[in-house]
């Protein structure tokens, strides 16, 4: 950045409107968890994993993106999007950082954990699987607007950091997906650590960590309940 453009910027002296900030609430608090990227781990439950046609097998974790505005808050409804007739729910636990850093140890990984919520990975599944068949990256199916679902988030100081618990998802009252946080492949320690030696972490991001089985379609009308144990629960309707 040169100087003229840094003082510029220090002045808000924006070419175009300042963009909004994406911004989730805090439980228990008024101050507001700003968002600065969203990570996603792929197939963290071995049984999800089977589901998907894959091996089960403890290989190195692999993750995708999803942008800071695809989040939709709290009691807000899911727009069913565009271009796609197979949207899918994937109920996952997602980890919010609060300290950041590159080639985080394992043994520090907690330490940069503020909070945890409960969130919802909603996919485009056929252009998803379009995009796998052509080897093309996932965004199409993982980064629409709203596709990003995400309750409160409640501070490890509150609850400190769940790692057993049962995770479940209803739509329209019947369970469709059920498990426990101890089925995670890769725990929230190793997922951190590993992340953090491919990308610098900071402060806002957020990491959806995988969804057990049972994943399925959703229609217009649906109402999608998410509830982790100890952590909360996210109701959210389809329109």
């Amino acid at each position: 950045m040169t100087g003229e453009a840094a003082v510029a910027q220090k002045a808000g002296n924006y070419a175009i409107a300042l963009p909004p900030i994406t911004t989730i609430e805090v439980q228990g608090s008024d101050a507001l968890f700003p968002v600065r990227r969203i990570y996603c781990v792929g197939r963290n439950y071995a049984a999800h994993a089977v589901e998907m046609g894959h091996d089960p097998d403890r290989e190195p974790p692999f993750f995708f993106q999803k942008n800071p505005d695809n989040i939709l808050p709290a009691g807000e409804d899911f727009p069913y999007p565009p271009q796609s007739s197979d949207v899918h729910f994937e109920a996952e636990l997602v980890i919010a950082i609060g300290k950041g850093g590159k080639d985080i140890p394992l043994e520090q990984a907690l330490d940069c954990v503020f909070g945890y919520g409960v969130g919802l990975d909603m996919t485009r599944r056929d252009l998803q699987g379009e995009a796998k068949d052509l080897r093309r990256p996932w965004e199409v199916g993982k980064a629409f607007e709203s596709s990003a679902p995400c309750g409160a988030i409640v501070p490890a100081s509150a609850i400190g950091h769940p790692d057993a618990g049962e995770i479940r998802l209803d739509v329209n009252g019947k369970r469709r997906q059920t498990g426990d946080l101890n089925q995670m492949i890769w725990k929230t320690p190793e997922i951190i650590s590993y992340l953090s030696g491919l990308f610098t972490l900071a402060p806002g991001d957020l990491i959806f960590s995988g969804t057990p089985s049972g994943v399925g379609a959703i229609e217009r009308g649906d109402v999608m309940l998410v509830h982790i144990d100890g952590v909360g629960e996210l109701e959210v309707k389809v329109v």
